[in-house]
């Protein structure tokens, strides 16, 4: 063979093999995902919380309805099944399901400038929001089950209706009570 031949060959062998190769080494890396470096479970949990959330946008808003039982569902089993379904994913067991009067009772008061993923945005009428994600621009995303709508909906802190409606009845921002998470028990 000619040695422009040769030399062809070898650039059209590199131009194949360099991205298959840069490809596997990307399953090689996804594999392996690191974990937080000393985070504690309440912290990884907080992580959680925006991919648990996302799963139920959209889904049928009916009084009493659980999610895994009737595809449906209403603020206390919606608030329940995120934080439930977080917990399980960082290690830890979410007490269990309260109705939104005693949820509530199982909250303290937290600052605006504090709140966190998993945190709760209360109305004067006890209606409550979720916070399912803070972005670093402090912007919060939240997720309720309306009724009005009739599905589990999102909004954020630029969204008009949380100026002209969630402020207007505002009563606070709420964090559930550090004993509603425990740790799993050893497999």
């Amino acid at each position: 063979m000619k040695r422009s031949t040769i030399h062809l060959i070898l650039v059209l062998v590199l131009i194949w093999t360099v991205p298959t190769l840069a490809s596997h080494s990307h399953v090689i890396e996804t594999q392996h995902p690191q974990k937080p470096v000393d985070s504690p479970p309440a912290v990884i949990f907080c992580q959680f919380i925006p991919s648990i959330a996302e799963q139920f946008i959209g889904i049928p808003v009916v009084v009493g309805g659980r999610p895994k039982l009737t595809g449906s569902t209403d603020n206390s089993w919606l608030f329940y099944s995120i934080y439930a379904g977080a917990a399980t994913k960082a290690g830890l067991i979410y007490k269990t399901f309260m109705p939104m009067d005693l949820l509530l009772g199982n909250t303290h008061r937290i600052k605006a400038d504090d709140v966190r993923n998993g945190d709760l945005i209360v109305l004067k009428n006890d209606l409550a929001a979720m916070v399912y994600q803070v972005d670093p621009s402090g912007r919060m995303h939240f997720i309720y089950a309306s009724k009005k709508r009739g599905e589990v909906t999102i909004f954020n802190s630029d969204n008009i209706v949380y100026h002209a409606y969630w402020l207007e009845h505002f009563k606070g921002f709420f964090r559930i009570n550090e004993d509603m998470l425990m740790p799993a028990r050893p497999k």
